[in-house]
C-alpha cells in the first residue's frame, strides 16, 4: 500500500466525470487499498478516485470512529434519497475549510464491491452525507458549489462550538 497525493480544489481533474470500472483487476485492488491508506492518513471519512488523480468510478468510505468498517463503492449509483439534514461539511481536496450544506438524511446506493459483487447500502446522517459527497465527486461535483454562505476555516468553526 502507498499514500497517494490528494488533488486540491482548483485541479481540473476534480471537475471531470469518471469512467465506469469494467472489471476488478489487481490494479483496481491496489488503488482501493491505497485510497483507504491515504484517506486514513489525512484523517478523512471518504475519498473518491479523482481526488487521487484517477478518473474511475471508485470511492471509499469509513465513518466509524475506529475506522474499521470500510466501504468500497465501485460504479455506485444513488437509488433513493429522503429527508433533509443540514450540517458542516469538509473535503480532503479543500483542506482546512468547511461549509454548511443541505443533504438528504437518508440514501440508498447500489454499488459493486472488490469481489465484483453488486450490493446495496443504506445510510442515514453522516453515512448518507459521505455517500452522496463521494458519489458527487465521481460526477465532477464538489461540495463547495452547494455551500450555503461562505466557506470558513475549520479552526474558526471549532472555536464557535
Amino acid at each position: 500500500m502507498a499514500l497517494r497525493q490528494i488533488r486540491i480544489y482548483g485541479d481540473e481533474i476534480l471537475t471531470k466525470k469518471c469512467k465506469e470500472v469494467k472489471e476488478i483487476t489487481p490494479k483496481i485492488e491496489t488503488l482501493v487499498n491505497d485510497m483507504f491508506e491515504t484517506m486514513r492518513d489525512a484523517e478523512g471519512v471518504g475519498l473518491a478516485a479523482p481526488q487521487v488523480g484517477i478518473l474511475k468510478r471508485i470511492a471509499v468510505i469509513d465513518v466509524s470512529e475506529e475506522q474499521d468498517q470500510p466501504i468500497v463503492l465501485i460504479n455506485p449509483e444513488i437509488l433513493e434519497t429522503s429527508g433533509e439534514q443540514e450540517g458542516s461539511e469538509g473535503c480532503l481536496s479543500v483542506p482546512g475549510k468547511a461549509g454548511i450544506v443541505k443533504r438528504p438524511n437518508y440514501v440508498k446506493v447500489r454499488a459493486t464491491d472488490l469481489d465484483g459483487q453488486e450490493y446495496e447500502i443504506e445510510g442515514e446522517e453522516l453515512l448518507a452525507r459521505a455517500l452522496i459527497h463521494e458519489i458527487e465527486h465521481l460526477d465532477g461535483q464538489l461540495y463547495v458549489d452547494k455551500v450555503e454562505g461562505e466557506l470558513v476555516d475549520v479552526e474558526d468553526m471549532m472555536e464557535e462550538e
